[in-house]
């Protein structure tokens, strides 16, 4: 039988025409749930006992069970019926999969997975290890999440901050290592003490950071308020004027931004036709009328 000839396959065709007359037909149901549910009833109930198409003296019930003995027994591992799709993973912890995403790993992003799909669930594979499973969702734009997936990113982003913050005051400050080390022991919040740090390096600079660490050091108490005390004592003894930090919100700071004034001279280029024509034309006047006195 040719594919797409339904006129070499109309036993086959006419089962469809059935289903899709008698089943299907004006049907209300709430979700695929229960429209398969109420297929399966329909299956073991009128379908199972209409007339058998070769012969209406039986039921298509009794032809079934009069053939069985003689049907082979199904192999004991299900065939795979998941609908399979590669999907390349960009930077988000997301694969996209009829319309929606959903979560994975971040660990396994900017690289292909594969996707298996029932009606009722859908599975993310590296290989053969399966990454994560979610309930199918039938929306559009829609997000599904694993709990486990939203947290692990999280403190993977925290802690990348942190990291960059540590090396940021290591690699300017020498004895920023071991204040650090010495806070951790003593059990201080290291991501905290990175944000406060960093602020202070920004106001005071390297060299005063330095020499306020090493005697925060020396005191053994590796805390920012130390350092901080150790940096106001120097400013007083220096007299110097207290560092004032303006607090701007963030419409402020983007109202604060200062305009490069350009120069007019372009202006005056474009109009200088214009200027040449006007000229042009007033001496062309005044030359008639001379030629007509």
């Amino acid at each position: 039988m040719a594919v797409a000839r339904g006129n070499e396959k109309g036993r086959v065709e006419r089962s469809i025409r059935y289903i899709r007359d008698n089943f299907l037909a004006a049907r209300a149901y709430k979700d695929v749930a229960d429209l398969n549910a109420q297929a399966r009833a329909w299956t073991d109930g009128p379908a199972f006992e209409r007339p058998w198409p070769q012969g209406a003296q039986l039921t298509v019930r009794q032809a079934f069970e009069a053939e069985s003995p003689s049907l082979m027994a199904l192999p004991l591992d299900a065939y795979p019926v998941d609908a399979r799709v590669e999907v390349r993973v960009a930077k988000t912890p997301y694969v996209r999969f009829d319309l929606n995403d959903y979560s994975i790993p971040h660990t396994h992003v900017q690289r292909t997975l594969t996707v298996l799909a029932t009606a009722e669930r859908v599975r993310v594979l590296d290989g053969t290890t399966v990454l994560a499973e979610h309930a199918r969702s039938y929306g559009k734009g829609v997000q599904v999440e694993m709990t486990t997936h939203v947290d692990e990113l999280i403190e993977r982003k925290r802690g990348a901050r942190l990291h960059r913050g540590v090396s940021q005051l290591t690699q300017t400050i020498p004895a920023m290592a071991d204040f650090l080390a010495r806070a951790a022991t003593k059990g201080h919040h290291l991501a905290t003490m990175t944000r406060v740090l960093g602020q202070m390096l920004d106001h005071y600079g390297a060299q005063a950071m330095q020499e306020a660490v090493v005697e925060a050091l020396r005191r053994d108490v590796p805390h920012f308020n130390a350092v901080r005390l150790a940096l106001e004592r120097v400013r007083q003894e220096r007299r110097d004027t207290p560092l004032v930090v303006p607090q701007l919100s963030e419409r402020a700071q983007r109202l604060d931004v200062t305009v490069q004034p350009h120069r007019l001279d372009a202006y005056d280029d474009l109009q200088a036709p214009a200027h040449r024509s006007d000229e042009a034309c007033d001496g062309h006047s005044t030359e008639t009328e001379e030629e007509r006195k």
